[in-house]
């Protein structure tokens, strides 16, 4: 397998040797960079595309935070992890989704812990999505959607799911269809039916219609797997506990 692309951020170069050291005993990871502020953290991120990002919170230029939001509106499937000696900001961690938070100064066995868990995640075989049932209906609504080549018209039955993904709306349907939008997902969550659609994230809507199953991933969130597509999304435990309210 691909090793497990990371890069890290801290303005204390003794904390980034300690980063180092912790990611070098752990095995299939690759450090793809490292950076002494925020703003290099996000040229990190852009240049090198990591899978995870082991970063402090309070740093020169921008926050870890700050960085993390970003983060989320380009790629939400970047795994967070907070290293900070600041318990404070554990609040602020849990609104960009961290996977988790390591409060300084953490053991190297809890650090160590904390990347393995990561590990087993990525690695996990992927399940093989089941095929989009087709349930009978009236005369399908269909959206209207804005995009390079001009407009489409597609069947609101067959959106699987919607994402934003590099900083555009991607709308993943039935049979591997695909259409990249540049409306917000809050313009589009606005235009789709409560009935069948559900803001499961800041970042994704799930047609709920085709939820296959749910697991836990990380300390606040959970993963989303959808019939008829491989393609997954996360939702948070306050929208898990609205979700499962729908359907008691």
């Amino acid at each position: 397998m691909m090793p497990i692309k990371i890069v890290i951020a801290d303005d204390d170069s003794g904390m980034r040797l300690v980063m180092r050291k912790i990611i070098s005993k752990v095995s299939d990871y690759q450090l793809a960079g490292e950076a002494e502020n925020g703003r290099e953290l996000l040229e990190l991120v852009e240049t090198q595309q990591p899978q995870v990002v082991l970063m402090d919170v309070e740093m020169p230029e921008m926050s870890g935070v700050e960085c993390a939001r970003i983060i989320q509106d380009t790629n939400p499937r970047i795994v967070l992890i907070f290293a900070t000696a600041h318990e404070e900001y554990m609040g602020d961690a849990f609104s960009v989704y961290a996977f988790d938070y390591l409060l300084k100064p953490f053991k190297v066995e809890r650090a160590l812990r904390t990347l393995e868990l990561v590990r087993q995640r990525l690695t996990a075989p992927q399940p093989q999505p089941m095929p989009a049932v087709e349930r009978p209906s009236a005369p399908p609504a269909r959206l209207m959607l804005k995009h390079r080549e001009g407009v489409s018209f597609v069947d609101m039955n067959s959106i699987l799911l919607v994402q934003r993904e590099e900083r555009s709306t991607v709308l993943y349907l039935t049979g591997d269809a695909k259409y990249v939008t540049s409306e917000p997902l809050g313009d589009l969550e606005e235009r789709l039916p409560s009935s069948m659609f559900f803001r499961s994230h800041k970042s994704y809507i799930v047609n709920i219609n085709h939820i296959d199953s749910v697991t836990p991933y990380g300390r606040w969130t959970y993963v989303i797997t959808l019939n008829g597509t491989s393609h997954d999304a996360l939702i948070t435990h306050e929208k898990f506990e609205e979700l499962q309210k729908m359907f008691s």
